[in-house]
C-alpha cells in the first residue's frame, strides 16, 4: 500500500481549463496529494486530445510531468494481455483502455486511490483481486 495517487484524464483536463467546470475542485486535490500523481501515456494522450484547442494545452500538460506534478508509468510487457481482459470483463460499461491500464497500475503498484472525474466507471471497476480504489476528489 502507498499513499501515492493514480490521476485520470478529467482532473488533468480540468486543472489545465480555468473554465472547467471541475476547475476548482480539481486544483484543491492538487495541494491535498503528495505528488507525483502517478498515470500513464494513455492518460496523457487522451488530455493532450481535449486541450489540444487551446493556446498552450499541451505544453502546460506536458509541464505538469517536467514540474514533477505528474509522473508517467510506463506499462510492462504484461500490460497489453492484462488490458484486453479488463476491457471485456467491463464491455458493459464501455471501459476504456486509459481506465484499463490505471487499474493495471493500481494492482501491479497497489495503488489505492484514484483522481477521477468518472465515479462512476471507478466505483464499480476492480483488480484482478477484487479490490476496488478509493475515488478522490470524494
Amino acid at each position: 500500500m502507498t499513499d501515492r495517487v493514480l490521476v485520470d484524464t478529467g482532473p488533468i483536463v480540468a486543472i489545465l481549463s480555468s473554465d472547467d467546470p471541475h476547475h476548482a475542485v480539481c486544483s484543491s486535490e492538487l495541494r491535498k496529494h503528495k505528488q507525483p500523481w502517478i498515470t500513464c501515456w494513455p492518460v496523457l494522450t487522451e488530455a493532450a486530445w481535449l486541450v489540444r484547442k487551446e493556446s498552450g494545452g499541451v505544453q502546460r500538460l506536458f509541464e505538469l510531468v517536467d514540474k514533477g506534478v505528474i509522473e508517467v508509468v510506463e506499462l510492462d510487457a504484461k500490460a497489453p494481455a492484462w488490458v484486453v481482459k479488463f476491457l471485456e470483463r467491463y464491455a458493459s460499461l464501455k471501459a476504456q483502455v486509459a481506465d484499463a491500464a490505471l487499474m493495471y497500475l493500481a494492482e501491479q503498484r497497489g495503488l489505492e486511490r484514484i483522481l477521477t472525474l468518472d465515479r462512476r466507471d471507478f466505483s464499480v471497476y476492480r483488480t484482478t483481486g477484487g479490490k476496488g480504489l478509493h475515488v478522490l476528489p470524494e
